[in-house]
């Protein structure tokens, strides 16, 4: 059914000139969407209209490319964009406000009544449009009117690279462009640069102009307004505000366009977004495919800043795993195995192999759920399609794969440890794209050495991995010792009857930290509110000091810290993809892998499923 808003007018004035406002073709909120079917249930109160969207308007023939400038939030699916009848773009894929522009090619426009299209996708969507509007200009002029001369330092360190995030006054995403011989990855109000420099042109109007370079960094800003024909020089300066000695950051899961033809990050793209975003150690994870970063990350200048490792997400029909490191030259694992025990056995016999990863455990592919109740018993861990698992870690969080019950994968995970198993809990973001889902937003923290990010010891970091050495982040971090001298993945022995647990809660200024909370074999056992005055402090944001009474077995202890979702434009958490429900409350999470406690002094551990 074709919808024509009733408030739309057919307009009375010509295209615009390029001395002329933009030709405004809907000046309204308008909500499209499913009647009766919220996605999310804040549109509950919220009523959708169904269908297309036609804009009827008049104009004269363009001679030369125009520029569509759309604002929309809330895309999750493909909406297609027509003019005329003719496809000529897309709305741009992210569930946030910001302002998209779609060039027109010369002829596109007809003289007299013309129509805009926007095109629902099958799938239930609901998307809010605001002011849509057509520049007589292409791109390149519509996008330029004024000049922003970026430059993103560390005190007493120099230049860093950086995400640079522009807001305009609505507080959507501003279209941007980057000027020409600049190396950058830019969409709609989000720039990356990989050497703290960014010239970009932007449209007339007052902005907040944002930098961050990551979990660890705080954030800067500033505030501006320009006119045509300038040129500002903005100086932002942030500083690193989570110390993290001894770890690496790691993000297991990342995709480019180039490698895996979805997304929208191009090799080049992804390069700089890994050194803005401050990954040390990036595991290339291109669908069967071993693809290496190195060559990459020397042309666009920031090798010295991570060291990348060749892996693969071997995609098959019964599940995706991600295999690293992988040597050179290695042959590619037969990704049409479907049953385990063989697919496991190709997977480390492909040379270098040393881990193995589950990916999204709960997520369905190929109308497949790894963890499904057909295959997976979450009570018990066991594996309903026969034999025990034998992969090495398990992603139990995926910040472009989001659970709608964000505590699902670890319960999961707490059965398997149960039942037996030694798998590394990891987190990774499962980023293809530039700024749509942030690559590292979810990532992981190995204990290796981290003095020289260019040239990491990747086998080094891989043993600790395996070891469980490792944290999980997704705007928090939290560390956890016992006795003052055992850590995760170290075997607590020769235990006190009083046994003293501490934990530390460390994120930047930009992300609240609520509580922290201490399960003993899966079972919460202890809770603590984080004080209110350094929930959001920059650095440390919590000490917590727990005595437990020796338990009678062997115990696996874990920590989770848990704070709100960040909201905020420069590093905004996505939504579930497969929700479970249109009710959804976003978290901050930081997860200790376990402290194995050997409680019956027998100098092993005994899983208490045993």
């Amino acid at each position: 059914m074709k919808l024509v808003a009733a408030f739309i007018f057919l307009a009375l004035a010509r295209l615009a000139t390029a001395d002329a406002a933009p030709l405004v073709l809907n000046a309204e909120r308008v909500h499209l969407g499913t009647p009766g079917s919220p996605e999310w249930d804040w549109f509950e109160n919220d009523p959708s209209r169904s269908g297309r969207l036609d804009l009827p308007f008049r104009a004269t023939p363009n001679h030369s490319e125009a520029t569509l400038l759309v604002r929309q939030d809330d895309v999750k699916q493909e909406w297609i964009v027509e003019l005329n009848g003719q496809r000529v773009g897309k709305l741009f894929l992210m569930e946030a406000d910001l302002t998209h522009a779609i060039p027109l090619p010369a002829g596109a426009l007809r003289e007299g009544d013309n129509v805009l299209s926007i095109i629902p996708p099958r799938e239930t969507d609901d998307v809010i449009l605001r002011e849509i509007a057509i520049d007589a200009r292409p791109i390149a002029e519509a996008l330029h009117e004024a000049t922003l001369d970026v430059t993103v330092e560390e005190p007493e360190h120099g230049p860093l690279a950086a995400r640079i995030t522009i807001v305009d006054e609505q507080g959507a995403l501003a279209s941007v462009i980057a000027m020409p011989g600049e190396m950058l990855a830019v969409r709609p109000g989000v720039v990356y640069t990989g050497n703290g420099r960014a010239r970009i042109g932007v449209r007339t109007g007052r902005y907040a102009v944002f930098a961050t370079h990551g979990f660890e960094y705080g954030v800067a800003s500033q505030q501006i307004e320009v006119r045509a024909g300038d040129s500002r020089p903005i100086a932002l300066r942030i500083t690193h505000e989570v110390a993290t000695p001894g770890l690496v950051s790691c993000d297991t899961h990342i995709h480019t366009l180039t490698h895996s033809g979805h997304g929208d990050a191009t090799v080049e793209e992804r390069m700089l977004t890994l050194a803005g975003e401050g990954i040390e150690l990036p595991i290339a994870t291109e669908h069967n495919l071993h693809a290496d970063y190195s060559e990459a990350a020397r042309r666009m200048g920031v090798a010295a800043l991570f060291t990348p490792v060749i892996g693969n997400e071997v995609t098959t029909p019964t599940g995706h795993f991600n295999i690293f490191p992988i040597a050179p030259g290695a042959a590619v694992p037969d990704a049409k195995i479907t049953l385990w025990p063989p697919l496991m056995r190709a997977l480390r016999d492909t040379p270098g192999v040393r881990v193995v990863v589950l990916n999204h455990p709960r997520s369905i592919h190929s109308k497949f759920r790894p963890f499904g109740p057909e295959n997976f018993d979450a009570g018990t861990g066991e594996n309903k399609r026969g034999g025990e698992f034998s992969f090495d870690a398990i992603e139990v969080l995926n910040s472009g794969a989001q659970q709608t019950d964000y505590m699902l994968v670890f319960r999961d995970w707490f059965a398997l440890l149960n039942r037996g198993h030694r798998f590394t809990a990891v987190g990774a973001s499962d980023s293809h794209d530039v700024s749509r889902f942030i690559v590292g937003q979810a990532r992981t923290y190995i204990a290796a050495q981290d003095e020289n990010p260019g040239r990491i010891d990747v086998a080094a970091a891989c043993e600790s991995l395996l070891a469980g050495r490792a944290l999980v982040s997704m705007g928090l971090l939290a560390q956890m010792t016992v006795e003052e001298r055992f850590t995760v993945g170290d075997l607590a022995t020769n235990l006190p009857q009083q046994v003293r647990v501490r934990v530390k809660v460390l994120g930047p200024s930009w992300v609240k930290a609520e509580r922290v909370e201490l399960f003993a074999n899966g079972a919460r056992i202890r809770k603590a509110t984080i004080d209110p005055a350094r929930a959001d402090a920059p650095g440390e944001k919590a000490d917590i000091a727990w005595t437990l009474p020796r338990p009678p077995r062997d115990t696996h202890l874990i920590a989770i810290a848990i704070g709100p979702a960040v909201s905020a434009a420069f590093w905004a958490m996505t939504r579930p993809y497969q929700p479970t429900s249109p009710h959804w409350e976003g978290r901050a999470i930081g997860a200790t892998n376990p402290v194995w406690l050997d409680a019956d002094g027998d100098g092993r551990f005994t899983p208490p499923g045993n």
